[in-house]
C-alpha cells in the first residue's frame, strides 16, 4: 500500500467504516458536532489504520516528537493485544504529523510511574492529508485524514503471537481530542476549557486508560471485500468482566479501609457473568495484594490481580 494520507486505494474502498465516533462518556452526552470514522486493514507486516475527520478549522502547533500531543487537536490509537489491561501502546498524532508514542505498563489508576515515553514504534508510518489550509483562520476547511501503518514487530512483546491469525481478537480503541478555537490578531487561539473527547468505543467516564472498556477488533485472513464474517463473542469476556467488578469493589474497599476483603458475599450470586465457572471464584490474599481465581467449565482459568491485571490460562 502506498501511504499518502488519502483513503482512496481499492483496498480502503472495500473496507468498512466504523460507526461515527461518540462522546467518551457515552449516550448521555451530545453527539459530536464533527464526524470521525476509521477503517482498518492488515497484512503480514503492518496493522493499518485510516481515519477521516471533519474539521472546519485545521490547527496544530506542536512539532517535537513525544510532546503531549492532545494539547492540540489530535487522533489517538490504543492497542492492548492480549486484552489483559497491561502492557498496551498509545499513539497520538496532530495535523502537523507530530507523533507521541508510548508504552503503558499499567493503566494510570493502578500505579504512578507506568508510561514509558522513551519507547518508540520503530518503523511506524504516519502520513497526513489536509483538506484545507493549516493555521489559516481566513477560510473554512473540510477536514483531515491520516494513514497509519504500525509494524507487528514492535507489538510482539505485548501480543500473544508475532502476528494475528484468522479469528483472533484484540482490544483496541480510537480517540479524537478536539478544542474550540478563537481568532486573535488573525491567528487561532485555543480555548483552554473547551476540550472534547470523541471515541470509537465509549468509556463511560473521561479517561481513556480503562482498557477493559475498549472495543474488540477481530482479524480475518480473507482479502478485504471478498467475504464478510460475523464477530464471534467469546463468553469468557463476560466472566472476565464479572471478575473486573470484584476488582473495582476491592479497590473501593482498600481506599476506605486500607486492607483487602478476604471474602466477597456477592460471589455467591450466580449471574450470566459467572454461570460458566466450574465453581465460584475464590479469593487468595498474597503478600502484595490478592488474586481472584475462577476456573471455567471448559478448563480455562481466569485470574484477576489487585493491580488490575487479568490473565487467562
Amino acid at each position: 500500500m502506498v501511504l499518502d494520507g488519502k483513503l482512496d486505494e481499492a483496498d480502503w474502498k472495500n473496507a468498512e467504516w466504523t460507526q461515527s465516533f461518540v462522546d467518551i462518556e457515552g449516550e448521555l452526552k451530545p453527539i459530536p458536532h464533527f464526524n470521525t470514522q476509521v477503517k482498518m486493514l492488515w497484512d503480514e507486516t503492518y496493522f493499518y489504520v485510516g481515519v477521516e475527520m471533519e474539521e472546519p478549522h485545521l490547527w496544530a502547533t506542536l512539532t517535537e516528537r513525544d510532546d503531549i500531543i492532545f494539547r492540540d487537536n489530535d487522533f489517538e490509537i490504543f492497542i492492548d493485544p492480549d486484552g489483559d489491561s497491561h502492557n498496551y501502546m498509545e499513539l497520538e498524532v496532530n495535523a502537523l504529523g507530530t507523533e507521541w508514542d508510548l508504552l503503558l505498563l499499567k493503566p494510570y489508576r493502578d500505579q504512578q510511574k507506568v508510561a514509558v515515553d522513551s519507547w518508540d514504534i520503530i518503523g511506524l508510518k504516519t502520513v497526513i492529508n489536509l483538506d484545507g489550509t493549516l493555521n489559516d483562520p481566513s477560510d473554512i476547511d473540510k477536514g483531515w485524514s491520516i494513514e497509519i501503518a504500525i509494524p507487528w514487530k514492535v507489538l510482539e512483546e505485548c501480543a500473544p503471537k508475532s502476528i494475528p491469525e484468522d479469528g483472533d481478537q484484540w482490544r483496541v480503541n480510537f480517540s479524537r481530542v478536539h478544542w474550540d478555537l478563537d481568532v486573535v490578531d488573525g491567528k487561532y487561539q485555543k480555548l483552554d476549557k473547551s476540550e472534547y473527547n470523541w471515541v470509537w468505543s465509549p468509556q463511560g467516564l473521561i479517561a481513556m486508560h480503562y482498557p477493559e472498556m475498549w472495543g474488540f477488533v477481530q482479524f480475518s485472513t480473507n482479502k478485504v471485500g471478498t467475504q464478510k464474517y460475523d464477530f464471534v463473542w467469546d463468553t469468557i469476556e463476560d466472566h472476565k468482566w464479572y471478575m473486573r467488578t470484584m476488582y473495582y469493589k476491592q479497590k473501593q474497599y482498600f481506599d476506605k479501609h486500607g486492607e483487602w476483603m478476604k471474602d466477597m458475599m456477592h460471589l455467591k450470586n450466580l449471574t450470566p457473568y459467572n454461570r460458566n465457572f466450574k465453581q465460584l471464584p475464590q479469593i487468595q490474599l498474597t503478600h502484595s495484594g490478592y488474586e481472584i481465581i475462577g476456573e471455567m467449565k471448559d478448563g480455562r482459568i481466569v485470574i484477576q490481580h489487585e493491580d488490575g491485571l487479568v490473565k487467562v490460562k
